[in-house]
Parts: structure tokens; sequence; C-alpha cells
């Protein structure tokens, strides 16, 4: 997670909200390629990889609106979705950190433990904290 947490920090993204949303619309574009689920044309996880510079940011952007439009369950996590990226470099970064990781075939646990451990970083650093988000497993 250390990848993550610098990569989103250096490019002023928020602990709160913020940072678990840009990772979240993230693995669910990597878990959806993993599972072969059809998204709209270009706005799957390939054509993401795929891209760099003004051209990644551009194009991400397009295709969380593009995604936030499509009907259904899909229409409604992505509904609102923006990119918080403005360093193509970054974006990119995370896109690799993410696609190093075959997260479907993670445990559920592990996947549970690593998502818990985002949180905590987020309310341990963030000036707002989290508390809204984490609370400690021994509670």
């Amino acid at each position: 997670m250390g990848g993550f947490c610098h990569t989103l920090r250096h490019e002023g993204i928020d602990y709160g909200g913020d940072y678990i949303e840009q990772i979240t619309y993230l693995l669910f574009l990597k878990m959806s390629d993993e599972r072969d689920i059809e998204l709209p044309e270009n706005c799957d996880w390939q054509s993401l990889k795929e891209l760099s510079g003004t051209e990644l940011t551009d194009n991400y952007t397009d295709m969380l609106r593009t995604l936030g439009k499509a009907g259904g369950l899909l229409g409604d996590i992505f509904a609102g979705a923006l990119s918080r990226f403005h360093n193509p470099v970054s974006l990119k970064k995370i896109i690799s950190l993410v696609d190093e990781t075959d997260w479907t075939g993670i445990d559920i646990d592990v996947k549970a433990l690593a998502f818990e451990g985002l949180l905590e970083k987020a309310a341990s650093e963030g000036k707002k904290g989290a508390g809204q988000y984490f609370t400690p497993p021994v509670l």
C-alpha cells in the first residue's frame, strides 16, 4: 500500500473520501477486466493501460463520465465520478501498481485487510481524519 499512498499524497489527493474513491474506481476497472465483464467501448482496463501523458488523464476523465452515464449498477457505481489526477505520471504509476496484482484471485479476507489498512492510514494521516469510515477492528 506504500506505493499507492505515496503517489496519491504526491498528487495532492485528500486522504479522506477522495483517496478511497480514486483507488476504488481503478480497482473496479481492473477486476472487471479480470472477470471479463463487458464495459462500454474504450472504458476498459486494457484501453486505460495503453495510454500515457495527457491522453491518459483526458481519456480517464472521459471514461469516468461515460461509465457514470451507463445504465444499471455500472451507472450507479460511477455516478458523479471525477478523476482527481492532474499529473499523468501519477495516474500511470497507480495504474501500474493496480495492474501488478490479480485482485479477483486474492482471498476476500486479504482484500478486506488491504482496504482496512488503507482506511486506517487515511484516518491517521488525514487532516480531517476518517472516523466516519474507519472503526478499529478491536472495537
